[in-house]
């Protein structure tokens, strides 16, 4: 490793961190000065009020819709936008968190899903349904959680804004300190991405997942598209998992029973630094993710098997007779 090459990482992991900051803070900017904006304007508690009553099945508040419609819409970093711009408690942060790692972006990722040969319907049922189950378990679990979150390094807005120029104002405070929080984040997340990508760990990584791949009921080619998406995630690291599809010869069966993992755990280190500055223990999260990613996709395997064992006496019976 010379000192080239220690250079040439620097400069291109820098370069993807400033570029996905860029990338990022153009939607979580404006989309936090709008969800601001809103919140003192009729628009906002009248969908608020009509939508409340479905909200409280998971523990939360009718505003807490925002964060969960645009994490879904639009991806993540929207969705944390729409918690940093409202005033909500510990336990609701969690359980938004908690339904955005099973379920956002939505479009791009399904669209991901499709490519590698998932049926959409699975898609659907598996990431909306993981998402209301974790909301649903975790509010009639967790009885505490009560106190309002406090956001990293936002400030906090002890008077209320008088006048559009001091909403707008209060928009720009909190829309600054969410970039700037994602920038503390993502650059050096994706240096060490550079770094990987760099040195071939990625690769190196996956040649060892075959335990993983096997316990889950996998075969061993699909273990790169494991460790992309554990790693990178599913959007981030389409190309890698698209192309392993297609060259290592994964079949549909295991590209679904992959995707089903990493949809309950997928860019495990990113995702889990981003929800630090949400002012909550980002552990449990992970470990809920990763015992789901687990459990779910080792009991999808096995009944698929036996489906499978059931359709092939079945045959052999017809044929037999």
């Amino acid at each position: 490793m010379t000192n080239n090459d220690n250079t040439a990482t620097l400069k291109n992991g820098l370069g993807a961190g400033l570029k996905t900051t860029w990338s990022l803070g153009k939607i979580i900017f404006p989309i936090t000065i709008l969800v601001v904006i809103l919140q003192h304007t009729p628009i906002l508690p009248w969908i608020v009020k009509l939508i409340s009553p479905f909200m409280n099945l998971f523990g939360l508040s009718g505003e807490a819709a925002i964060p969960l419609v645009l994490g879904n819409a639009l991806n993540l970093y929207a969705g944390i936008a729409g918690i940093l711009s409202l005033d909500l408690t510990v336990k609701e942060v969690f359980i938004i968190a908690m339904m955005l790692s099973f379920s956002h972006n939505l479009f791009i990722e399904t669209g991901v899903a499709l490519k590698v040969g998932v049926k959409l319907w699975i898609v659907l049922v598996v990431r909306f349904g993981l998402a209301a189950v974790s909301g649903i378990v975790i509010n009639l679990v967790w009885r505490g959680g009560g106190e309002i979150a406090k956001y990293g390094i936002a400030p906090e807005t002890a008077i209320v804004p008088d006048g559009w120029l001091e909403i707008f104002i209060l928009g720009l405070q909190k829309a600054s300190y969410g970039v700037l929080q994602l920038a503390l984040i993502v650059i050096p997340l994706m240096l060490v991405v550079q770094f990987l990508k760099d040195r071939n760990y990625l690769e190196k990584f996956s040649s060892k997942f075959s335990p993983v791949t096997k316990l889950i009921g996998v075969q061993p080619n699909a273990s790169l598209t494991l460790v992309a998406g554990l790693v990178i995630g599913l959007a981030y690291g389409a190309g890698v998992m698209i192309q392993a599809v297609q060259e290592d010869g994964v079949s549909k069966r295991d590209a679904t029973l992959s995707f089903i993992f990493l949809v309950a755990c997928h860019a495990v280190v990113e995702d889990t630094l981003l929800f630090i500055p949400l002012g909550i223990a980002v552990w449990p999260l992970l470990l809920i993710r990763v015992i789901t990613a687990f459990v779910l996709t080792i009991a999808v395997a096995f009944f698929w098997r036996q489906k499978l064992n059931e359709k092939l006496e079945k045959e052999a019976t017809v044929f037999n007779g």
